[in-house]
């Protein structure tokens, strides 16, 4: 199969692209910068190399492709994020349609289903809906968990204050993935076919605020790490101070408020709740020791 990656080399990216060319199909990563052809040329994949944002370069790389893997920026400048990852999906939709791409798979998010209390997941909420139109193309939405790369950004807060958290209370259950789990689910996902449209959760672990500071402490020889919820003016100040642009730490602070609220778990719990993914947060914990170190 010819296969397309949009992502380059991420977290996500480079595994699957490995996956994919190990299987021996025939890949093509898309990468932005010119001085990852190199790396994606050793995985055995080929590369090309443009913008997102142009359109003519899409359709010349989705031109004859079997299935693409579509992912979106989460943060294209710092501002309009919202709005500026929607453009790419419209262009990856336009690119499709030109095309005749018979199956795409997106990587969306728990919590996508609802428009409001959810962050940057509001952008990934219109996307769906924008593949969801697309006609005579199967789709899969790969709904991920909360990312556990996102714990490393707690990693200065736990060198300068000695605590983790976030605006949501410890006993609140979060639906957590590793990235390699995602990747071994696009994979398969990129393969078979599934007509129509198809949701399908991809999720590690399931764990509350207590756990992720008891275990991701142990791991950091701090197991009396403490779990501290933060007022929302508190968490975006927080992020802030710590270098985010604005409307990021807006966003990622509404993401916390629909944690709490419940919003972002909800649609995972009532599709069933399944955790397919094998990396639990032990194992991530880890990786998270090892990044801490630095």
């Amino acid at each position: 199969m010819k296969i397309i990656i949009t992502g380059s080399l991420g977290n996500v990216g480079r595994p699957l692209s490995q996956q994919l060319a190990a299987a021996g199909q025939d890949i093509t990563v898309i990468s932005s910068s010119a001085s990852k052809k190199a790396d994606i040329k050793k995985l055995g994949a080929n590369a090309a190399i443009g913008s997102m944002t142009d359109l003519d370069f899409l359709v010349k790389t989705f031109e004859g492709a079997d299935a693409v893997f579509l992912m979106t920026p989460p943060n294209m400048g710092g501002i309009n994020i919202v709005e500026n990852t929607v453009s790419v999906a419209k262009n990856y939709a336009e690119a499709v349609k030109k095309t005749g791409v018979k199956k795409i798979v997106m990587l969306s998010s728990i919590g996508v289903e609802s428009a409001v209390d959810n962050g940057p997941i509001k952008g990934l909420h219109l996307i769906e809906k924008l593949y969801n139109d697309l006609e005579n193309t199967e789709v899969t939405f790969l709904r991920a968990g909360y990312f556990y790369a996102n714990f490393f950004n707690d990693i200065a807060l736990i060198k300068n204050a000695g605590i983790i958290g976030a605006n949501f209370p410890e006993t609140t259950l979060l639906p957590v993935v590793h990235h390699f789990d995602i990747a071994k689910a696009a994979a398969e996902e990129l393969v078979v076919s599934s007509p129509g449209k198809k949701v399908r959760y991809i999720v590690s672990d399931v764990r509350n605020g207590s756990d992720f500071a008891r275990i991701l402490g142990s791991a950091i020889g701090m197991p009396a790490l403490p779990w501290v919820q933060f007022q929302d003016e508190e968490s975006l100040n927080g992020m802030l101070q710590g270098g985010l642009p604005q409307e990021v730490a807006e966003l990622y602070t509404e993401m916390g408020l629909g944690i709490r609220k419940g919003v972002l778990q909800q649609d995972f719990i009532e599709h069933g709740s399944v955790v397919s993914g094998v990396i639990k947060l032990e194992e991530f914990a880890k990786e998270f020791a090892v990044n801490f170190s630095f």
